[in-house]
């Protein structure tokens, strides 16, 4: 029995995607494009957007900051006006920096938790009443590997990512029974703008076509928890049961 109700097909589809410009936003409206959904790609660049709409027709480019609820407010009036309504929205946004805690600078960390979490938050607040009142949508939130425990360097990417998994768990049993799909999509290293920064080995790593294709296939299943590549992701899983004393000498290893 799948935990969302599997999507048949794309084609049609009305599909909000923030942070859209690059990443596995941007492969993932490339490809929803190519399904024939009907895209809406927003990030604060709209030059970037529309490089990656390629001048698709059913490509609609709505740039703003998604820090802002009332530009939040803006942007989905506009998605109504053009398209009717919303069948699914696909969270993307993120900042990213390499740092081990003694490197993080406060209004920085701040600025991060405002896109990586906060945003959400004001996402969640301007959709959901008319999902709730139509009785159906979807929301999906990319979150990481990285949310799955305490690692070296992710300092405050980390916690945004823990976060927003425990946002998806709790979205999924307040709403799922309201007939609205969530997805809880965890990908590990996947080679974009944000991980390029590292300077480490990425076990692994995907690109982003791989990577919007493992997010689409888990959404046709009905999956809630999309993670991917599966002999990366499990072993995380693994570590993750491991008593603190165990897994600390671990992760003490990968930085030593």
């Amino acid at each position: 029995m799948s935990f969302n109700t599997p999507v048949q097909h794309w084609s049609g589809q009305r599909i909000w995607i923030v942070g859209a410009s690059s990443g596995i936003g941007a492969e993932l409206a490339q490809q929803l494009l190519a399904k024939g959904a009907k895209v809406v790609l927003s990030a604060r660049r709209a030059d970037m957007l529309k490089e990656v709409a390629g001048g698709n027709s059913s490509a609609y480019i709505v740039a703003f900051d998604a820090t802002d609820q009332a530009a939040w407010q803006e942007a989905y009036e506009q998605i109504r006006t053009q398209l009717g309504g919303l069948d699914l929205l696909l969270f993307c946004a993120a900042q990213y920096r390499v740092e081990r805690i003694w490197e993080v600078d406060a209004s920085t960390a701040c600025r991060t938790l405002e896109i990586n979490v906060g945003s959400m938050y004001k996402g969640v607040a301007t959709i959901l009443p008319a999902m709730l009142a139509n009785g159906r949508g979807g929301i999906g939130l990319i979150a990481s590997v990285a949310g799955f425990m305490g690692l070296p360097n992710a300092s405050v990417y980390g916690p945004t990512k823990a976060a927003l998994i425990n946002l998806a768990e709790i979205l999924y049993g307040d709403l799922h029974p309201k007939g609205i799909n969530v997805y809880l999509i965890n990908p590990g290293f996947v080679d974009t703008p944000l991980t390029q920064k590292n300077t480490f080995h990425m076990p692994a790593l995907q690109t982003p076509q791989q990577a919007a294709q493992a997010i689409l296939c888990g959404m046709t299943k009905g999956k809630f928890e999309i993670h991917f590549p599966y002999r990366f992701t499990l072993l995380m899983k693994l570590v993750q049961l491991l008593p603190y004393r165990l897994r600390f000498v671990l992760l003490k290893r990968l930085v030593s």
